[in-house]
């Protein structure tokens, strides 16, 4: 699967103007809210008309302005998961589900319900009313319908964004099913890391309307630079590397870095599977000797590769452990008693239960 946009479109003051290619698995349209995520993903159903662009699915135009071509979203054959689930509170939930297939020309290509209903979990709750439903098992359900269109594209809008942080935990692991298990390619935005760090194959980032990079989402991740597109609170290191071991009683796993060798928690994990790390800014402390006594089980060595001023007058500061960049975010008066400068020899205190393994 290859899915070719270019778009250029106007919405009052604000341009979009941003071209992507994606091969398949879970592309994520990541970015902070108006970056112009949204408006590319309704280009690409069909839900928004670009000013000029094109926009082509394995050779088959569905957009192009030069040609004066538009076809309209329920010809394009594309599922669509907005923020919130838009179910018909007046039909059960298997009549919701069942309201995917009426938008399947080919009834030959209709997908079974079956394992659609046993991949989502959601078979105990056919009989019952949207009302009935918890807000993820709603947002399921969505996806389902979504499903039993038989979708040759799956666009997701934000799915989690309406969702507290307990149910997007409950839904998380159905979307890594999804992923997982069927061959649906999927564009996802979102303005979460961890939810992008978790489920991308590949990563478009976008910024005031434009592309500022993109390519494989491990390689996108580890940019020193990426940083600078994560909200304050999310800002931290996303590393790549690969489980050596897991230890069931405890339940931890032992992620091999670059160089260095990190527990993480996890509720499995099996030898030589590739793994990816974040590890939040604000959850980092720096010394500058080994501490001993303490409760932390990862303590790595490295030196400070970056300092800067942040917004909010805090400190942050980049640290190079065996190639590996692990940034931490400290006051601008422990800065100044550590008396931090690069190539400065630092040791890094990580919290195991700050670390979020995926």
């Amino acid at each position: 699967m290859t899915l070719l946009v270019t778009t250029r479109h106007r919405l009052g003051s604000f341009e979009l103007d941003a071209s992507f290619t994606s091969e398949g698995g879970v592309t994520a349209l990541f970015g902070r809210s108006g970056s112009g995520k949204t408006s590319m993903i309704r280009i690409i159903a069909g839900l928004l008309r670009p000013d000029e662009g094109e926009v082509t699915l394995d050779g088959e135009v569905f957009a192009n302005s030069r040609k004066r071509l538009f076809l309209p979203a329920h010809r394009r054959r594309f599922g669509y998961v907005f923020q919130e689930p838009r179910l018909f509170p007046h039909l059960s939930v298997a009549q919701n589900l069942q309201y995917g297939k009426w938008f399947t020309k080919d009834k030959s290509k209709v997908a079974q319900e079956g394992p659609v209903v046993d991949m989502l979990g959601i078979r105990h709750l056919l009989h019952r009313r949207p009302e009935k439903l918890s807000g993820g098992e709603k947002q399921r359900i969505a996806i389902g319908r979504a499903l039993l269109s038989s979708p040759r594209l799956l666009l997701m809008d934000e799915p989690l964004a309406s969702l507290d942080e307990q149910r997007k935990a409950e839904i998380i692991p159905y979307l890594e099913r999804l992923r997982d298990e069927t061959k649906i390619p999927i564009i996802y935005v979102s303005h979460s890391i961890q939810e992008v760090a978790r489920l991308a194959d590949r990563i478009i980032v976008m910024k005031d309307g434009k592309v500022e990079a993109q390519g494989i989402a491990a390689d996108v991740l580890a940019r020193p630079d990426f940083s600078t597109h994560l909200e304050r609170r999310e800002a931290g290191s996303i590393l790549s590397g690969q489980i050596e071991s897991f230890d069931e009683r405890h339940e931890l796993a032992a992620v091999r870095l670059k160089t260095m060798l990190l527990h993480v928690p996890a509720k499995k994990g099996m030898s030589g599977s590739p793994a990816r790390v974040l590890i939040p800014a604000r959850d980092v402390m720096l010394a500058t000797v080994k501490p001993e006594g303490l409760s932390a089980l990862n303590i790595l060595e490295g030196h400070v590769a970056t300092v800067s001023l942040s917004e909010d007058g805090m400190m942050t500061v980049q640290v190079d452990c065996g190639g590996d960049l692990i940034q931490s975010r400290i006051t601008a008066l422990s800065h100044e008693r550590l008396q931090l400068e690069p190539g400065k020899p630092v040791h890094l205190i990580i919290k195991s239960a700050a670390l979020n393994p995926y």
